[in-house]
């Protein structure tokens, strides 16, 4: 090797075995699937969107400046797009959440892919190659990346800020979607030339249009840097690819005026506790092992290796503390911390490995029995207490067996269970194993939750139980004032309710229904012409009561 300093890893050939593919796909799926299907959009920004898309797919409004109940869309238009062309084409043969969400599948079964991928190339430069032995027996320079690219896939599946997030309808997986891209290309450019170079010219203009043209030029910048200290001709080639891409991607955003900046960080205890405890759980376990990389590696900071990943997961995380723990900022960087994560693995020992291992053990197991706990009261009554509580939480809610959910959540637990043997067996000498376990939890809980837990999440969490429970008081096809309403109540409104919604205060009044809010303790005054027909609660809502209002007879 050419550094001067010999670097941490040493790396035998029997430790880089490498994953069985079918494992590997079966972890895959089981992360992507689940989630996709039989469930509705969540309120918050996975209605939201949703709402714009069905609106321009069903042709309600343009497709170039959508609006749902007056309120124009606040975030970018291409994101929006692709989930209503998807619509457009596949809502004849499957429902339309469902055809929203395959792209948004896509799009995350291709975060994987890359992030594969980009660790592979890393792991492949000659300053993260592991020393060798005095007497060979060193690990191959290609098992060695692919070890280590299993590895960051494991990292990525096993973090816990992807689960929700990425399984969502919105923005921000088009926007990990192009970082991810973006990653492979800096990753690959000594590589791949001209793959890289094109890749880099989707990449940064895509973030860009997706909503995060700050957070692509910085990438960017930091993009041109690296490259330009490349040791490697076709890496300093790379540089002014890279610049004139960020530079085609600041221009993009000006042109669709996308330029925005969240700053919302106020330097007092109570955020920066709330910012502590989204790091902590949000990047688990990516967070710990890319810390103990960068330690371990720290006389190799200046390497690709370290400092590709690292310089994007830095953008990432300064994106998230700017504002204000903004957590799909930090989601953006998620693929960077998890192959940060896996050059930690060449330096772990035994006993730090164990202690990952028998963490995952019984934190995963004791989740999965919580859930099968809950299930069974949901369905059966019993145990008691448990039912007694989700009747408190959940009222109206009831719970019912379903054979396919139940069978998927058996073979869940099963293979839990086989991995779990095999895990604590004589295997101990894979680079990745330390990583199988938290990812297969991981996978495990998720599998889990959108199995037997789906219909009660669905309940808890969709917007359709409360807008079924204002339905008898609106007429059919009616025009409803929902003034002060947001604007994922008003997608909730007009995807179940099949009403118009007028949601600008400016124009209330234009309607014969109007919808208000009453918080716990609030006192509405009744506007002269308006009777209260209903008072409706949201299902797991104590605090606030929906007012239907009818306008008085002459």
């Amino acid at each position: 090797m050419n550094s001067v300093t010999p670097n941490p890893a040493l790396v035998t050939q029997e430790a880089v075995q490498r994953l069985p593919r079918t494992l590997l796909l079966l972890f895959c799926a089981a992360y992507v699937l689940p989630g996709l299907f039989g469930r509705d959009p969540w309120r918050g920004a996975d209605q939201t969107a949703f709402g714009y898309m069905l609106a321009i797919a069903e042709g309600r409004t343009p497709w170039t400046a959508p609006t749902i109940g007056g309120l124009p869309l606040d975030t970018a238009l291409l994101p929006h797009w692709l989930g209503a062309a998807s619509i457009a084409l596949l809502s004849p043969w499957i429902d339309a959440p469902l055809a929203a969400r395959v792209p948004f599948g896509i799009l995350l079964a291709l975060v994987l892919v890359l992030t594969w991928y980009a660790a592979f190339q890393l792991a492949r430069t000659e300053a993260a190659q592991p020393l060798p032995f005095a007497f060979g027996g060193e690990a191959d320079t290609v098992d060695y990346a692919r070890a280590m690219a299993d590895g960051a896939l494991l990292a990525l599946i096993a973090t816990l800020g992807l689960l929700q997030l990425g399984h969502e309808t919105t923005p921000e997986l088009v926007q990990l979607f192009a970082a991810a891209m973006a990653l492979w290309s800096l990753a690959a450019a000594p590589f791949r030339r001209y793959r890289a170079r094109i890749v880099a010219f989707i990449a940064l203009p895509l973030m860009a249009a997706s909503g995060a043209p700050m957070i692509a030029v910085l990438f960017g910048i930091a993009g041109t840097v690296i490259a330009a200290r490349s040791t490697y001709a076709q890496g300093r080639a790379y540089a002014p690819w890279i610049g004139v891409a960020t530079l085609t991607a600041a221009l993009l955003a000006w042109w669709l005026r996308t330029w925005a900046w969240r700053v919302g960080f106020e330097a007092n205890s109570e955020q920066l506790f709330q910012l502590g405890r989204l790091l902590l759980w949000f990047l688990w376990p990516a967070w710990l092992l890319a810390l103990w990389t960068v330690w371990r590696w720290r006389r190799h900071l200046t390497k690709r290796h370290i400092t590709a990943p690292l310089a994007l997961a830095t953008v990432s995380l300064v994106a998230c503390v700017a504002g204000g723990g903004f957590d799909r900022a930090l989601m953006i960087g998620l693929p960077a911390f998890a192959v940060l994560a896996a050059f930690a693995l060449p330096t772990l020992k035994r006993s730090t490995t164990s202690a990952i291992d028998w963490f995952s053990v019984f934190a995963f197991s004791i989740a999965a029995l919580l859930v099968w706990v809950i299930y069974a009261a949901f369905v059966t009554g019993t145990p008691a207490k448990p039912a007694a509580n989700i009747a408190r939480l959940a009222p109206g809610f009831e719970g019912a067996f379903s054979a396919l959910p139940f069978a998927v959540a058996v073979a869940a637990s099963l293979a839990w269970i086989a991995l779990v043997r095999w895990r604590t067996g004589r295997h101990r000498a894979a680079l990745w194993k330390s990583l199988v376990l938290p990812a297969g939890g991981v996978a495990l809980a998720w599998l889990l939750l959108m199995s037997l837990w789906l219909p009660l999440l669905d309940y808890a969490r969709s917007n359709r139980p409360w807008v079924a429970r204002i339905a008898p008081h609106v007429p059919a096809g009616a025009c409803v004032d929902a003034p002060g309403y947001g604007r994922t109540a008003v997608a909730s409104l007009e995807q179940y309710g099949r009403w118009r919604v007028e949601a600008r205060a400016d124009r209330a009044g234009a309607c014969t229904v109007r919808l208000r809010q009453q918080r716990r303790g609030q006192r509405i005054e009744i506007p002269p012409g308006w009777d209260v027909a209903a008072r409706v609660r949201r299902p797991t809502d104590r605090d606030e009561v929906t007012l239907v209002l009818r306008r008085s007879a002459p």
